[in-house]
């Protein structure tokens, strides 16, 4: 992970393996055998110019409302909202913290931006997709998640709005 928190992850994992005495590979294959595998990447688009940004996610925001009970890249939307934070400790409420799409099958989309870096806006798109059963566990990730990448750029209408059709950092 590229975040902040990847330091823990890597400690965590560290301490599986000194008590596991197993291959991250053994450990996963074993895992993903009895509870299924969840896909995971994050596409991040970096210096997009931040009036298209702005617009992209102002015409997302918008079109939030529609988009439950359709369907895009064949997957049921289930619902999509504009997600807000609530500080437990103090009652703050942050709003547009992304924007999420849901679908039936448990996938999603979460899009947000963000301002950390070196000029205009970087579009982070996270995207995530579970599979069950024995078929399906060895994927690579973008082939997994090839339909959630696809319905993304769709539903933000990425490629109209930034010129944009390939992300700068895919983790």
């Amino acid at each position: 992970m590229r975040e902040k928190d990847g330091l823990w992850a890597i400690l965590l994992w560290l301490n599986i393996l000194a008590v596991r005495q197993q291959s991250v590979r053994a450990i996963l294959e074993e895992h993903w055998a009895k509870y299924g595998r969840n896909y995971y990447s994050s596409h991040d688009f970096e210096a997009i110019e931040t009036a298209k940004a702005d617009a992209m996610m102002a015409a997302l925001r918008a079109s939030l409302s529609g988009l439950a009970g359709t369907t895009v890249e064949g997957m049921a939307i289930a619902a999509a909202d504009d997600f807000a934070y609530t500080d437990p400790v103090d009652g703050s409420v942050s709003q547009k913290q992304g924007v999420r799409v849901l679908f039936e099958d448990g996938s999603r989309i979460v899009m947000r931006l963000s301002g950390t870096g070196t000029e205009g806006a970087t579009l982070r798109v996270y995207l995530e997709r579970y599979a069950a059963g024995p078929d399906g566990l060895g994927e690579d990730p973008q082939e997994a998640l090839a339909p959630i990448i696809r319905a993304a750029h769709q539903i933000a209408r990425l490629a109209e709005f930034t010129g944009r059709v390939d992300p700068d950092v895919v983790t």
